[in-house]
């Protein structure tokens, strides 16, 4: 079965254990390539991704297709990775040595 681009859009994405990761709100394409690259959901489920932040889902992370989207693989779990605050003009601590 054929399913073209435009009617991705507004299907829900299910992980292979059947959690709801959300819709797609876009369409990632290759275009040189001539071929989907992922699947763009804006409003994730929190229970998968921390502060329901946007992913693209890879395309080959798809098994199928129909009424909704089902994937083979996603993460347990997506973090946002945070680096240090830095405070401008100002140097890390520096461990005092122990006497």
């Amino acid at each position: 079965m054929l399913v073209e681009m435009t009617e991705l859009l507004g299907r829900q994405v299910y992980t292979a254990e059947g959690r709801l990761l959300g819709e797609v709100e876009n369409v990632v394409v290759d275009v040189e390539g001539a071929k989907i690259d992922g699947l763009y959901v804006d409003e994730t489920n929190p229970l998968l991704v921390d502060e329901s932040k946007p992913v693209n889902v890879p395309y080959r992370w798809v098994s199928a297709v129909n009424d909704v989207v089902l994937l083979k693989f996603f993460p347990k779990r997506v973090s946002l990775k945070r680096a240090p605050a830095k405070v401008p003009g100002r140097e890390p601590a520096t461990p005092i040595p122990a006497r």
